[in-house]
């Protein structure tokens, strides 16, 4: 009986025990229960206060009085900052002067929900969307702070995009897409060029995000070869900054073991100091991961092998990109309500919602910023100094000019150089085409008219030679010919005020500017062809005069004919002397000696001058009959002798003995004036080449005197508009000026001017910043 009772007596109190422990574990459930809904309940009160606060905030800072001055200067500190990194993205660190100013890199595997992240904190549909398609191409940075407006604003342009509208939102999102594109260079995928964009609206968490391309693990067809690799060199880019904070995102529906970002943070931030970790798609983890512990140790960093500051789990919508951004929050609060990671503690409460990150996220940057912009200003200022004393030692007389201002100087010499074009004087214009015209037309006057005609009979068919052919001449080549010359006078005379040096105050720095912009507007510059027409017209009006009026443009025509003659039989005797050698007065004195060829060619050229004196009217034309006496009469001598070789030499020969006699008649008809003007016949006088001359010489007169004419009017206007144009051109083109500007000079004066503008900024950005915080 006593066992019987003390077994009973056990096998109460084991009841009782195990009673007990049903309680307790039942109270610690319904304790945890408790607790979820109360977190969930301050949580929606928190919330509601929040967004009756943010209502609150738009109306204070729509309203102009003094409660305003606190949320300007908050609105205006994240705006100097952002300025700040804007200098530095378009600063080319030449002298080391690294960029270790705060902000939040924005990284993830491609799809993982980087892009929907970024709009929940900015809380609204900002970025172009794509199923599955890769669709940030170029870093964006984003500027977030407060304002009473809902708006976006590019950093280069003034047009507000109201984040309330539609309409307002897709033009956005195309624009992004644009600019993008835009950036991307041909044969590429992606583009390092940043994209600068500033959201302000109620209740922002003021902060300054990047995001950047998504990283892929393979290229796919219609990428460029280099993607991966160009998107991991960005990606390290902006993480090696010891001063970034590191947005980590990771994908919470698919494996853990896929990802790609988490080892390429992990090398950047060994420790974990600077990355916050977002675990996206938290619904679509919870729904299709059989094991939710594997979740909880995503949170608590256990899986990956990198570490984070802080972990976070949000859900970003459905998937569906036509959600908007108020039903997706509302979406993710009804999911982590009734979530089983929460209510059984996997989850905290302070690590679930996109709201609760973006105020972690923010203290972060703050914290950051607060903790080394000092630094860097520091260092910017010790960079200064640097530049300055370098600028000193090698430029010490010149004015610190960066490659805009020295476009604008360049720009109003060129301009002034262009109106000096405008006031050349109308003779100098006529003088100068007027020799260019003659220097181009003159050969096929002489060859094609002028010796044909003076080589017939008698002056009848002299004057019907000289017109067929000065018709034809009109007709086909002349008016093109002078434009062509009217073209390249313009062109000349432009080169030449844009070139010739300026003395003491010439600066070589301008001078591949100059030459490009001379080029383009000269390439630009279309001739009005229209005036080939009407200059036709005139130039064969002046050729069909024949009537000298007075002795002076006699004499003039006797002039200009002699000076032509002469420089052509010029032409003649050194051709004429390179033919036969040295003559044996060279030879004496400079121990010059004639090769077998000169010889052969010196002897010929003798006999055919002794054909010439027996002949003095011989005709140009030589007789076979007279080449074989010629070649007889060099072989007596034991020279053998090719008949073309003999025909050259006589073609010379006879030029020189023609050009001679056309001189001395030209002398002759001086005095022929007399007989032209009262018609007399006088075979001695037949001055009809002198008249030639003078209606070549009026000719060219009057074209000079017509192309003039529409050089001023027209084509120097015309030209100085091309040149205006080009330099706008130029001027909208950072590219072509730092092509054409370039050079020591030029490089230090922008670093400085650059070193000097971020310094400043961030001195006064930090006096703003230690107002805040007095305040």
């Amino acid at each position: 009986e006593e066992e019987a009772r003390r077994a009973a007596d056990q096998y109460s109190s084991s009841t009782s025990q195990q009673k007990r422990k049903a309680t307790d574990k039942e109270k610690a459930d319904q304790l945890q229960e408790e607790l979820v809904r109360t977190q969930l309940k301050y949580q929606r009160i928190l919330e509601r206060l929040e967004k009756e606060n943010k209502e609150l905030r738009k109306l204070v800072l729509q309203k102009d009085d003094k409660g305003i001055h606190q949320r300007k200067l908050k609105k205006s500190l994240i705006d100097m900052y952002s300025e700040v990194l804007d200098i530095l993205s378009d600063y080319d660190a030449n002298y080391n002067t690294q960029d270790h100013l705060p902000r939040v890199v924005v990284v993830g595997d491609q799809s993982a929900g980087k892009t929907s992240v970024l709009e929940m904190i900015a809380q609204a549909r900002i970025f172009p969307r794509g199923s599955g398609e890769m669709m940030t191409r170029a870093p964006v940075k984003v500027t977030l702070s407060e304002g009473s407006h809902h708006v976006a604003v590019f950093k280069d342009s003034s047009r507000e995009f109201d984040l309330t509208k539609e309409a307002d939102l897709a033009a956005l999102r195309h624009e992004i897409e644009i600019r993008m594109r835009k950036s991307v260079k041909e044969g590429h995928t992606v583009s390092g060029e940043t994209i600068s964009l500033s959201v302000k609206g109620p209740g922002l968490q003021r902060m300054v995000l990047v995001d950047l391309p998504g990283v892929i693990s393979t290229v796919t067809s219609g990428m460029a070869a280099d993607t991966k690799e160009t998107i991991f060199n960005i990606s390290r880019a902006y993480m090696q900054n010891p001063n970034a904070i590191i947005l980590c995102i990771q994908d919470g529906s698919v494996d853990a073991e896929r990802s790609i970002v988490t080892d390429l943070v992990s090398q950047m931030d060994p420790q974990g100091k600077r990355t916050i970790f977002v675990l996206t798609k938290v619904d679509l983890a919870e729904k299709n991961v059989a094991s939710p512990s594997r979740i909880q140790q995503i949170i608590e960093g256990k899986l990956f092998p990198m570490k984070a500051l802080g972990y976070f789990a949000v859900v970003t919508g459905k998937g569906n990109s036509s959600e908007s951004i108020d039903a997706i929050k509302d979406y993710e609060e009804d999911f982590f309500q009734g979530s089983k990671l929460l209510k059984t503690g996997m989850l905290k409460t302070h690590q679930v919602t996109t709201k609760n990150l973006s105020l972690a996220v923010s203290d972060c940057f703050w914290k950051m910023v607060r903790e080394s912009v000092e630094q860097q200003a520091d260092a910017f200022k010790a960079t200064r100094f640097n530049l300055e004393t370098e600028w000193k030692n090698n430029f010490p007389r010149l004015r610190e000019l960066d490659r805009n201002e020295l476009f604008e100087k360049a720009k109003n010499e060129i301009l002034d150089e262009v109106i000096s074009l405008s006031q050349v004087t109308p003779r100098h214009w006529e003088e100068i085409l007027q020799k260019m015209l003659w220097e181009r037309v003159s050969t096929h006057v002489i060859e094609n008219i002028y010796l044909p005609a003076a080589q017939t009979t008698n002056s009848g068919t002299f004057n019907t030679t000289v017109d067929i052919r000065l018709k034809q001449w009109t007709d086909k080549q002349l008016p093109h010919k002078a434009v062509e010359v009217a073209w390249d006078t313009l062109q000349e005379e432009f080169s030449r005020f844009m070139t010739e040096p300026k003395g003491k105050e010439h600066d070589d720095i301008f001078d591949r500017l100059k030459e490009a912009v001379k080029e383009e507007s000269i390439k630009r510059h279309k001739w009005n062809e229209q005036s080939e027409d009407s200059l036709r017209v005139i130039q064969h009006n002046a050729l069909e005069d024949r009537s000298i009026s007075d002795k002076q443009q006699w004499d003039a025509a006797i002039q200009f004919m002699e000076e032509t003659l002469q420089s052509r039989l010029n032409d003649t005797e050194s051709v004429i002397h390179s033919m036969v050698g040295p003559s044996w007065r060279e030879r004496w004195l400079y121990w010059l000696s004639r090769s077998m060829e000169q010889n052969t060619r010196n002897e010929t050229k003798q006999e055919l001058e002794k054909m010439i004196r027996v002949n003095e009217d011989h005709p140009a034309y030589l007789a076979n009959d007279e080449v074989t006496t010629v070649r007889k009469n060099l072989e007596a001598r034991g020279i053998d002798v090719d008949p073309v070789l003999i025909k050259d030499t006589w073609h010379q020969v006879y030029r020189r003995h023609f050009l001679k006699s056309a001189l001395s008649h030209c002398n002759l008809c001086r005095r022929g004036f007399y007989y032209y003007q009262r018609h007399f016949v006088d075979s001695e006088l037949e001055c009809n080449d002198v008249v030639l001359f003078w209606r070549i010489q009026r000719m060219l007169r009057i074209t000079a005197n017509t192309l003039r004419q529409q050089l001023i009017n027209s084509e120097v206007r015309r030209l100085e508009k091309n040149v205006k144009e080009v330099l706008e051109d130029f001027a909208e083109d950072s590219e072509k000026k730092v092509q054409l500007l370039t050079g020591k000079r030029v490089q230090l004066a922008e670093d400085l001017k650059k070193v000097r503008e971020i310094q400043e900024k961030l001195e006064a950005f930090i006096e703003a910043l230690h107002q805040e915080k007095d305040s």
